[in-house]
């Protein structure tokens, strides 16, 4: 995690790396895309929270949206 003016981000890799270490992170990225897209509203609350799909993190708060959609990993 780092901190980008003041507010934490957790990088993709961190996200994906707590569901499979042993795929690459291209692949994993592209599932995770995928998953967020096949979660009805999922993408619409991210985008309100101020997602960024270029983006290669997420806030805090975007990632409790994410497991409280999906569950934990």
């Amino acid at each position: 995690m780092k901190r980008i003016h003041n507010t934490c981000v957790w990088p993709y890799g961190t996200c994906l790396t707590l569901f499979s270490r042993t795929k690459p992170t291209s692949l994993l990225i592209e599932k995770m895309k995928k998953w967020i897209l096949l979660c009805p509203g999922l993408l619409q609350r991210l985008y309100d929270l101020g997602y960024q799909p270029n983006c290669r993190s997420f806030t805090p708060l975007e990632v409790r949206v994410i497991i409280d959609a999906l569950g934990e990993p």
